[in-house]
């Protein structure tokens, strides 16, 4: 069992109409077509919507976002159309809402990793493989790896778990030519925010991208190199062979399974509330981030 532990009630706004919950965004469409993506402060763990916000997470990841779009526009167009508030919208849209070009979405999550963790971490124990492709022996938990790899997934509904699937999967679903568009798009950006986030002392261990089409032109879409769709670790602190400190939402997963959480994550049972001070820090831990990849401060 998993997926809101309290599911809110989408604002009505005159001339959108609500098109969508997801984990952490409302989706609206306009009167013109276009779509309105509105970046809430929940927050999602262990394939579950937190009953606990995170003040000012939405802000800071839409404005992350935009900041990699400027960065990457020389690579590949993005769906942003304006970030004016809709007329009628709450005050509290504002920083969070993107309006956005309406494109037709590949159902793939394009995710690159260059060091080695998480799932992929887990399949290569078995097989020394991810998403079946055969890796170096020898490498640990942080291992850079010897270039960055394409380990595409498929999308979940809320509560369910994105699934890793090979690259002659994604083929046969989306087609050849298609899937190798996504591959190197997917590789290109990766590699470009990689080296952006070195230069400022941070690791991009791995992120995932989303896709769709304006006509034959393929576009970024969604969130782009975040804290909530990447791994950020402090480059001063890798040290292979262990989990490494980062600026994701690691710090809620690593209390939620701890023992002052009490929960028991193969329970059926919903998740706790956070307490302050996982809150607070988990919201200094996306702050910092933004800091450190842009130079400029939060306000």
């Amino acid at each position: 069992m998993s997926g809101f532990v309290e599911k809110p009630e989408p604002i009505q706004v005159p001339g959108l109409v609500h098109l969508h919950t997801g984990k952490v965004r409302e989706l609206y469409q306009n009167e013109a077509g276009d779509l309105v993506m509105v970046a809430s402060d929940r927050m999602s763990a262990f394939d579950w919507v937190l009953p606990t916000e995170i003040p000012d997470k939405g802000r800071v990841l839409t404005q992350l976002s935009l900041w990699w779009f400027d960065q990457l526009a020389d690579l590949i167009p993005n769906h942003v159309l304006s970030t004016e508030l809709p007329a009628g919208a709450p005050a509290d849209w504002e920083g969070r809402t993107l309006v956005c070009k309406s494109l037709q979405m590949v159902p793939v999550e394009c995710v690159a990793r260059g060091y080695l963790t998480g799932s992929g971490l887990v399949e290569y124990t078995e097989s020394r493989t991810v998403c079946g492709l055969a890796l170096p022996e020898g490498l640990v938990d942080g291992s850079e790896l010897p270039a960055p790899i394409f380990t595409p997934a498929t999308k979940a509904a809320v509560g369910e778990h994105d699934e890793n699937v090979s690259y002659e999967e994604v083929a046969r679903q989306v087609g050849a030519d298609t899937a190798a568009r996504l591959r190197q798009a997917t590789l290109a950006v990766y590699s470009r925010g990689r080296d952006i986030a070195r230069e400022r002392g941070i690791i991009l261990a791995d992120t995932k991208f989303e896709f769709g089409f304006d006509g034959d032109s393929l576009v970024l879409a969604d969130e782009v190199l975040t804290a909530d769709s990447s791994r950020f670790w402090p480059a001063d602190q890798w040290q292979p062979g262990r989990a490494q400190p980062s600026y994701d939402k690691q710090y809620v997963r690593d209390w939620l399974t701890s023992a002052e959480s009490g929960w028991d994550r193969k329970s059926e049972q919903p998740p706790p509330a956070l307490p302050q001070q996982v809150v607070e820090a988990t919201r200094a831990k996306y702050v910092e981030a933004y800091e450190r990849l842009t130079g400029t401060s939060w306000t």
